[in-house]
């Protein structure tokens, strides 16, 4: 099998996705404690699923995401069990963040996929997003 894909019964794959989100308002409020525990989320959120975060990078009024999944979960799902469970636990953790927002997260999100070709130049670009 070449290298990067997974197996099951039924199928090899190779599923990358690259997701975008932000604060509701894109309020800039990923920092300090609450982007460390956010990251912390997330990557219970992965392990739970059995995903594999590539990279994951917060800036203060977004976050990007990398990450390896099956191909028999839709992307949709992949976010709304993120946003869902990193809101409810934020929220919960963080008073502040309910008193400034009605919600945490905006509802819309950007996804897209991405192959071997593209493998490292996103990696690089979603690492390189401090950078900036």
């Amino acid at each position: 099998m070449p290298k990067g894909y997974s197996s099951s019964n039924t199928s090899i794959h190779f599923m990358n996705y690259h997701f975008v989100w932000c604060p509701k308002y894109r309020r800039k409020l990923i920092t300090g404690n609450i982007e460390i525990r956010l990251k912390e989320i997330i990557m219970g959120v992965a392990q739970e699923n059995n995903w594999e975060i590539i990279a994951l990078e917060t800036m203060p009024d977004h976050v990007h995401l990398f990450i390896k999944t099956d191909p028999t979960i839709a992307p949709n799902s992949v976010i709304a069990k993120i946003k869902g469970r990193t809101s409810r636990i934020l929220r919960s953790e963080f008073p502040e963040l309910k008193s400034r927002l009605p919600s945490l997260w905006t509802r819309s999100y950007f996804v897209s996929t991405h192959g071997h070709v593209s493998l490292d130049t996103i990696e690089k670009y979603v690492e390189g997003q401090k950078g900036i």
